[in-house]
């Protein structure tokens, strides 16, 4: 499955934020993560975030999309009706 986040790169902490929405109404999963945005370490701390958030191992969420961009695309390797219903709960804003 895919999901796309927005990410905010050197923040005080790691979490998952809640949906938000740009001017076209395109909804994204907003995220802060404290790596840089350099040499892929945020996109890594997005993979880790995502990963312990859903109980999932590391090699099941990858950064596929906007490697250089704040808004990304992610793939989770798991189609779990928990995997759905937990990234449903996020894009909600029910945390």
């Amino acid at each position: 499955m895919r999901l796309t986040v927005r990410v905010t790169p050197k923040a005080s902490a790691d979490e998952i934020q809640g949906p938000v929405q740009d001017d076209a109404g395109r909804a994204y999963l907003k995220l802060k993560v404290r790596a840089v945005p350099e040499n892929g370490k945020a996109n890594r701390a997005v993979e880790k975030l995502l990963a312990k958030a859903l109980g999932l191992p590391k090699s099941a969420v990858r950064v596929v999309t906007g490697e250089t961009s704040r808004i990304k695309g992610v793939d989770i390797d798991d189609n779990s009706g928990a995997t759905r219903r937990q990234i449903s709960e996020w894009m909600d804003g029910h945390g």
